[in-house]
């Protein structure tokens, strides 16, 4: 990544902004005053943390990273919808 002090430098940018709303997420997260809103919280750490997947690939240059933040992506859609059928119905299975 060298070779293009560009991209090395939007890497970096890019890094620090996901890097931030991850803290910014933790801070609703952990000061949320509904459940409502620490599940939002969550929804949206995972997106992050999918984003900061995907720029450690890009970084390094590897596909291991992509095949992980697919992974990442599908456990936090279904920990999403678990936990919001659980917050307006009380049950995950009917």
């Amino acid at each position: 990544m060298t070779h293009w002090p560009v991209l090395s430098w939007a890497l970096n940018f890019a890094f620090g902004a996901v890097g931030l709303a991850l803290v910014l997420c933790t801070w609703r997260l952990l000061r949320g005053p509904q459940a409502v809103d620490r599940v939002l919280a969550l929804d949206t750490m995972y997106v992050n943390v999918v984003a900061l997947v995907i720029l450690f690939g890009i970084r390094f240059d590897s596909r291991l990273f992509f095949e992980a933040a697919l992974l990442i992506a599908l456990l936090g859609f279904v920990s999403t919808v678990a936990l919001s059928r659980y917050l307006s119905r009380g049950d995950v299975i009917e």
